[in-house]
């Protein structure tokens, strides 16, 4: 034993011994496993005062997902948008709800949003404008929960660290909630003033939109050019085979007529030129949103979002968050690694399933670091 330990001394001096890739977790890994046996659901929580295509009111609400019994006082929060072709879909969305539930069992506060619907004309200016309304929704929703942690608190969000996320469409708002930060960048033809602006009015206003970090599932944006040296990091997970929305650069709406956009692989190559932190997640052989179908892809789109969030709370300072999390309270039921919960949705008769391809054990295509960043202002819409 003694030469055991002599030996172990030996090679550390000298640097034989491999040294961790990654900072020791002393956060009892939250954030990483699912430390929370309950969620919590908060349902018809209204955030906006809207008016629709026809000049109506609407109000929108969201369903809020949090772990039951936590007690940190200032936590994450991941906003999340339905797909649906700014046409249909619900906040109950399957895909959406089993990510919240997922996300909130790691210690984070999730939310799924209503968005307005529907576009006219049928062509892709009607979709272009549908767009912007759907993004001033999520914008409203990041200025609902930044006004909340300035005032009553009651979901004790940390207003510096509020991500977005979305699938197909939802990817859309998600991507344009983050990159699309000028009027200037929107074609003159959408007639963005008529719409309200960048932020519309659905409340709040004086508290920033500006996310902490974009989570992109199956979307694109206009113009790649959008995506600027210093805009919030990016996650993307796109198939190799998506038929609707292109994986590169290449067009939508082919009836419509169609409109040139880039989707996550030309979004990677353009984060990567101007410098900003991001990760990609290929689904190879993939098509559209598999993850509706397939729920092998649930846990791909899962594990890229955790492990793309993780490091945009500070940890190894530790960041204000994981040093919240080393001292709570109240200590959190750890539990056993629970195996993600599945959603059961059919596959058409008339489709054809995809493999999983071993997603699970694929690492990310591109990275870049992701240094800590500076804090997101809070209160006044900071310099874009």
């Amino acid at each position: 034993m003694l030469f055991v330990f002599l030996l172990t001394v030996l090679l550390a001096s000298t640097g034989c011994l491999a040294q961790p890739a990654f900072p020791i977790d002393t956060t009892r890994g939250r954030y990483h496993r699912p430390v929370f046996r309950q969620v919590q659901v908060r349902r018809n929580v209204e955030f906006a005062r809207v008016t629709t295509l026809l000049g109506l009111p609407q109000t929108l609400y969201l369903d809020v997902y949090e772990p039951a019994g936590d007690t940190v006082r200032r936590r994450p929060v991941v906003v999340l948008a339905h797909e649906g072709g700014f046409l249909t879909g619900t906040r109950d969305d399957a895909v959406m709800t089993d990510l919240c539930t997922r996300l909130a069992r790691l210690g984070y506060v999730a939310a799924t949003i209503d968005y307005r619907l529907y576009f006219f004309p049928f062509d892709t200016v009607g979709i272009g404008r549908a767009a912007i309304r759907a993004t001033q929704d999520m914008r409203a929703a990041v200025r609902f929960f930044r006004h909340d942690a300035a005032t009553a608190r009651r979901f004790r969000v940390h207003p510096q660290y509020v991500f977005v996320g979305g699938s197909s469409a939802g990817g859309f708002m998600a991507l344009q909630t983050g990159y699309l930060n000028k009027p200037t960048e929107v074609p003159a033809y959408l007639d963005l003033a008529a719409l309200g602006g960048l932020e519309g009015s659905g409340g709040h206003a004086g508290y920033s939109s500006r996310p902490r970090g974009v989570i992109n599932l199956c979307g694109a944006l206009a113009r790649a050019s959008w995506l600027e040296a210093g805009d919030p990091p990016l996650c993307s997970v796109h198939g190799t085979r998506d038929g609707l929305v292109p994986y590169g650069r290449g067009t939508i709406g082919a009836q419509l007529p169609p409109q040139l956009v880039h989707g996550s692989g030309a979004l990677r190559t353009r984060a990567n030129a101007v410098g900003v932190p991001n990760v990609l997640r290929r689904l190879r052989g993939a098509g559209h949103v598999p993850y509706s179908f397939e729920p092998t892809y649930l846990d791909s789109i899962f594990l890229a979002t955790r492990d793309f969030l993780r490091p945009l709370l500070g940890a190894g300072a530790p960041g204000p968050l994981l040093a919240a999390a080393l001292n709570p309270r109240r200590l959190a039921q750890p539990t056993a690694a629970l195996l993600p919960r599945r959603i059961g949705l059919r596959v058409p008769a008339d489709s054809v399933a995809l493999p999983s391809l071993g997603l699970l054990q694929a690492l990310p295509d591109s990275t870049q670091r992701m240094a800590p960043l500076e804090p997101a202002t809070t209160g006044a819409a900071p310099p874009r």
